[in-house]
């Protein structure tokens, strides 16, 4: 049986006190989703509160892959995307948190949101997030009461990277805090693709290593399928 994956998107469209609009970043959710389609996974999103999420980056629409998911399935299907805690995630091998500015507001304290990534990753599920996405492990606690960053060789949106790009909008340092709760924080140059698997975790660092992530989650998905 072909493996099941849920994408969990944010519901945010402002953040900081400039309302800063914000969502989803379109490269972000739409290169994983073509490696898993092209993988012929079954796809399903969830967001946190079941109402329709935002798109960020529409600029980027030109991109095969961008334009493909805005006018196929992919779009289509994340405007309906289900609630969360209403969703049965015993049903998925794996999750997946695409990034853009939109989970730096609503994912860092989310309970329902850390329960599935632990839940998930403790059954041996693969966790994949990119970007400010990675923003979803934090705070996550296993059962035996560590954090699931902690020791994990993972990456996120930079110190050098929001330093020119969003500093005075976002509430905090995303590497700071995952780094606070033990990650070992891999940061490549500033905007080049990086992306890592240690375990069944994969992240990336920024949009251009969201593809890369994609390919490592389908990866670890066809090993255990085999």
């Amino acid at each position: 049986m072909k493996p099941k994956v849920l994408i969990i998107v944010s519901n945010a469209n402002a953040i900081g006190s400039n309302n800063k609009r914000t969502g989803t970043v379109l490269p972000e959710v739409a290169h994983p989703y073509a490696e898993f389609e092209k993988a012929d996974y079954q796809i399903d999103f969830a967001s946190l509160t079941g109402e329709s999420p935002f798109l960020d980056a529409l600029n980027l629409a030109d991109d095969p892959e961008n334009l493909k998911f805005l006018t196929g399935k992919g779009w289509e299907d994340m405007q309906k995307s289900s609630k969360l805690s209403e969703v049965d995630v015993n049903n998925y091998d794996a999750v997946f948190i695409p990034g853009g500015l939109a989970p730096m507001v609503d994912m860092p304290e989310n309970d329902e949101l850390k329960k599935v990534i632990a839940d998930v990753y403790e059954r041996n599920g693969v966790v994949g997030a990119v970007c400010h996405g990675s923003v979803a492990l934090l705070n996550v606690k296993l059962n035996d009461g560590t954090y699931l960053v902690n020791g994990k060789k993972i990456t996120s949106f930079t110190t050098e990277e929001e330093d020119n790009y969003a500093r005075a909008d976002v509430p905090f340092d995303l590497q700071t805090a995952l780094s606070k709760q033990g990650a070992i924080f891999h940061a490549a140059e500033a905007w080049s693709a990086n992306s890592i698997t240690d375990g069944n975790l994969v992240t990336g660092q920024n949009p251009a290593s969201a593809k890369g992530v994609g390919e490592k989650m389908v990866a670890l998905l066809e090993s255990k399928n085999s």
